[in-house]
């Protein structure tokens, strides 16, 4: 046993736990990887998971009940210790400290086969209704039948949504427990699946977990014996357990992506959705299990109908932002046959409608021309060339807002403040390098953001934050800013959206805004090797690029109330999901660690978290 000390507290680690972050173990499975029912003998989600989403499943199951007495010693095997400077919350470590997610432990590693980031059911699963006495108070509940019908939209909504001449076409997910009108504009999986986007042919589902059983009842019953591919990362074991969940489709088929670099995942979520009438493309950031499409935020991207080209016409089918070639490239990137086809129906439909651009992550060392490719090299040359500009842009903030975070190196100048943050100030041709004098606003949910959610502590399942990267990493937290989101309603769903963006001073207006699947780190975002010369990206990821210049503006204005139809605002102005100017934690407020417990005060459902 070793002690150490730091912001969060004196901890115990054992000597194993050391052992195991000094020799990482590539690919080991978690024990719950092996195939098992629904829930598993002992309480598992059915799809494999990270063990800050299997800690959450474990306390929706089994809810540790708040208590004024110092219950910790008795709920959990992990050792107590002084809580230091956190305010007394009593914090200490779990015993599953060693098994962390891989994309963020870098250079701590796990198994690669950790994941990081899948699912508890909510309060409102069944299971976690019959957990007993403990179980969470079901006052937004409703059975899962009607729960799923209050998720999704009536048909007529849906087609309104399309039809509204909405230039953007970002929306956010459903979610449930809060008011409608914060949903009236809002989209379900269900929705986007529904007749009214398309009469549908076959589909690709590119994504990081998917619950193959729930996914297939998401479709409409016409459309669900259609061919569907599923685009995974999964290996070994874990790949194992997917084959046997997809086995009873014959409709549905693999694609395992290529992960040669270790630590990598396959975190990209889109869809491709051919139609009788044409093709469709939806950027994401929801995995495709229940939970990410409940009582989270989340956000999407819907392309317009690609209609198809007719023989003869020599059509490209480009777009000005050339997002059809960026498609083809990546899909390309995957060198995986059952793509092949996919590129091919691409290339049949006309993308030229398309006023977005394509920012993609796929795993390699590029040098030269091809780093440009990929990762924030890509963004860096998409502001280089089509921004505009701006006087005094050294007073434009640049705003980061995401789910999990990798580790960052030992201060701001090792590659956030450096490489990264050079990128994402880039404005036009002739920028020059301020990026020190450009505020730097980073948004990740506090304990208390997490504790005050409409899931309590279990919100917390998807925030994989571990202990161990926090602590080598007390600069990083002076950036964070709280979680807030009253302009869409969603101050009390967390964030599994990932979103950057440049704001004006005093926030009224955006010189760009990506929404993607790239959270805060260097597997996701690419970082620099060989002096300079080689990026190298760890893992699959992809969104999408809001450019003023491909609307015919100089900036976007910002929305002042994400739903609002408002005819005083002008029609390009953006809605952003969450409240601008983002709040600075205050001297109590901490980030979201998952494998710490709170027990100094109960969550929404009268809860501790206890993550062991």
């Amino acid at each position: 046993m070793t002690s150490q000390e730091g912001n969060y507290g004196k901890w115990t680690i054992s000597s194993s736990d050391e052992s195991e972050e000094e020799k990482p173990q590539l690919d080991k499975p978690s024990a719950s990887l092996l195939p098992h029912t629904r829930q598993g003998a002992t309480g598992q989600p059915q799809y494999t998971c990270s063990e800050a989403r299997k800690a959450a499943h474990r306390r929706k199951l089994e809810p540790v009940k708040f208590s004024t007495t110092d219950s910790v010693s008795e709920a959990s095997p992990c050792k107590r210790q002084k809580s230091g400077s956190q305010e007394d919350l009593g914090w200490c470590l779990s015993s599953s400290e060693d098994e962390l997610p891989r994309e963020l432990q870098q250079e701590q590693s796990k198994a690669s086969r950790v994941k990081e980031e899948k699912g508890p059911p909510s309060p409102r699963d069944h299971a976690a209704r019959g957990a007993g006495p403990h179980s969470p108070p079901t006052s937004h509940g409703l059975p899962e039948e009607e729960d799923e019908q209050e998720t999704s939209r009536e048909g007529q909504d849906v087609w309104d949504l399309l039809d509204k001449g909405n230039p953007f076409q970002f929306y956010l997910t459903r979610v449930s427990g809060i008011k409608p009108k914060y949903n009236t504009a809002a989209l379900h999986i269900k929705d986007i699946l529904s007749p009214l986007f398309g009469t549908l042919v076959s589909s690709a589902q590119f994504n990081y977990c998917f619950d193959v059983d729930w996914l297939v009842k998401q479709y409409p019953p016409e459309f669900r014996k259609k061919p569907v591919l599923l685009v995974h990362g999964d290996k070994r074991e874990a790949k194992a357990h997917l084959v046997a969940e997809a086995k009873p489709y014959g409709n549905v088929t693999l694609c395992q992506a290529k992960l040669d670099i270790a630590f990598g995942t396959h975190h990209t979520k889109m869809m491709l959705l051919l139609y009788e009438e044409g093709l469709r493309v939806v950027i994401h950031t929801s995995n495709l299990i229940r939970e990410d499409w409940h009582q989270k935020t989340q956000g999407i991207w819907l392309s317009p109908l690609y209609p198809r080209i007719v023989h003869g016409t020599h059509r490209s089918g480009e777009s000005a932002t050339r997002f059809k070639a960026d498609l083809i490239s990546y899909l390309a990137a995957y060198n995986a046959a059952p793509l092949k086809e996919w590129i091919d129906t691409i290339q049949e439909h006309d993308l030229s409608e398309t006023n977005v651009y394509l920012i993609a992550s796929t795993p390699g060392r590029f040098q030269g021309n091809q780093k440009d490719n990929w990762g924030h090299f890509r963004l860096r040359k998409l502001l280089k060339e089509h921004a505009s500009p701006i006087p005094k842009a050294e007073s434009w903030p640049v705003i980061g807002q995401f789910s999990s975070i990798g580790s960052m190196g030992a201060d701001e100048s090792k590659w956030l403040c450096s490489e990264f943050k050079e990128s994402l100030v880039t404005l036009g041709r002739e920028s020059r390098t301020l990026g020190s004098a450009v505020p730097l606003h980073l948004i990740y949910p506090s304990v208390e953001n997490v504790r005050t959610s409409l899931e309590g502590y279990p919100a917390g399942g998807s925030l994989p934050y571990s202990i161990q990267t926090a602590e080598k990493q007390n600069w990083l937290h002076s950036y964070f800013h709280k979680w807030s989101a009253d302009a869409s309603g969603r101050s009390n769903a967390m964030p599994h959206i990932k979103t950057y963006m440049r704001a004006s001073p005093d926030f009224s207006q955006i010189a760009w805004f990506l929404v993607t699947s790239a959270n805060l780190s260097k597997a996701a975002w690419g970082a620099l090797e060989k002096n300079g010369t080689q990026l190298m990206i760890r893992s699959y990821e992809l969104g999408v690029l809001f450019l003023p210049s491909a609307f015919g503006l100089d900036s976007f204005k910002v929305k002042q109330k994400f739903f609002s139809g408002s005819s005083q605002e002008p029609a390009a102005s953006f809605p952003v999901p969450y409240d601008l100017p983002p709040e600075l934690y205050g001297d109590r407020d901490r980030p979201w660690i998952w494998n710490i417990p709170y027990v100094k005060a109960p969550d929404t459902h009268g809860n501790m978290w206890v993550p062991s």
